[in-house]
């Protein structure tokens, strides 16, 4: 399943709107455009206080798993010394 996060990739202010780009697979300026122009037909305000909710509501993105990467780089250094033996 799916899940909106801030993103860390399409970031301005905290994030938010990339990551509704991102779980939407949309142009994350695109997305921000669109908050522009509801903000300012409904005089600011509500598209503020929806964007303070988000804010504190929408988890980060969890970042990759550090065993993996000591993983990767084990097999990298494994490979390498074979080739040394050879």
């Amino acid at each position: 399943m799916k899940k909106l996060y801030k993103s860390e990739k399409n970031k301005v202010l905290s994030g938010v709107l990339g990551g509704v780009g991102e779980y939407y697979d949309i142009d994350p300026t695109v997305v921000r455009l669109i908050f522009i122009v509801i903000a300012i037909v409904s005089h600011i305000f509500p598209a503020l206080l929806a964007y303070v909710i988000a804010v504190l509501v929408v988890p980060k993105a969890p970042k990759a798993e550090e065993p993996h990467l000591e993983y990767v780089k084990k097999d990298e250094m494994q490979t390498e010394t074979k080739v040394e033996e050879m």
